[in-house]
């Protein structure tokens, strides 16, 4: 009884040190699968960090930052542009008479839209403004008003025309004849309009082109543009 009793004790302490021993495998599998799972956490914070806060993410930010800035780049860039051709920029003057080339073509000779267009050209080195209307004196009479602004032309005249070295500005002296008690000439003074609206320095300028006579009654002046006027 005794034998039975020592082998039945012998063989329950095999089994508790079985047990134990399974037990321990199953702590250390599911350490293993913690582990594991850590792992597997670490490894999508990893992921997320790369495609986030990582080197990638980095540089996807840097990429969409960049592409916004330079889209207001390339908007301020634009308004710069458009500042150039009908604002003022810092620095710049008001153009010139001596540094500008000042010419004039008579056209549609007796012809509905008979005018004479003018052209002004920034021969300086550096950008220069002009702005309103020119004030044109035709034949001689030098001593009277200049002409009026055309009642029938586009509005903005009061912005500044930026041009830059080369670049070039568009009026028109706009002819109406009657037929009788007209006036005729070959040649106009012309002058430059400042912003505050006063004129500078009246110089003569020769029609050029295949008929430089003209004729009027009546007459005004357009606004000046980067377009010519009645270019049909």
């Amino acid at each position: 009884m005794r034998t039975s009793r020592i082998r039945t004790a012998a063989l329950a302490a095999v089994t508790a040190a079985l047990a134990l021993g399974l037990t321990a495998c199953g702590g250390a599998g599911g350490g293993s699968k913690a582990a594991g799972g850590d792992n597997a956490a670490a490894t999508a914070q990893s992921r997320s960090a790369s495609g986030g806060d990582g080197k990638g993410g980095v540089e996807q930010a840097n990429s969409g930052g960049a592409t916004k800035e330079g889209a207001r780049s390339a908007t301020a860039s634009g308004g710069t542009d458009k500042a150039a051709s009908t604002g003022t920029t810092a620095g710049t003057a008001q153009c010139r008479g001596d540094e500008m080339l000042l010419t004039a073509v008579h056209r549609f000779a007796g012809q509905q839209g008979d005018h004479l267009l003018v052209t002004a050209s920034n021969e300086g080195t550096r950008p220069c403004w002009v702005t309103s209307y020119p004030a044109v004196k035709l034949g001689g009479d030098v001593d009277g008003a200049a002409l009026p602004h055309a009642k029938k032309d586009n509005p903005g005249g009061e912005k500044h025309l930026t041009l830059q070295p080369g670049g070039k500005a568009y009026s028109a002296v706009n002819l109406f004849d009657y037929g009788s008690n007209n006036h005729t000439a070959q040649s106009f003074t012309i002058a430059l309009r400042g912003a505050d609206g006063h004129d500078g320095a009246f110089s003569s300028v020769d029609i050029k082109g295949e008929k430089p006579q003209f004729s009027w009654n009546e007459a005004d002046v357009l606004n000046w543009s980067t377009k010519k006027p009645y270019d049909f």
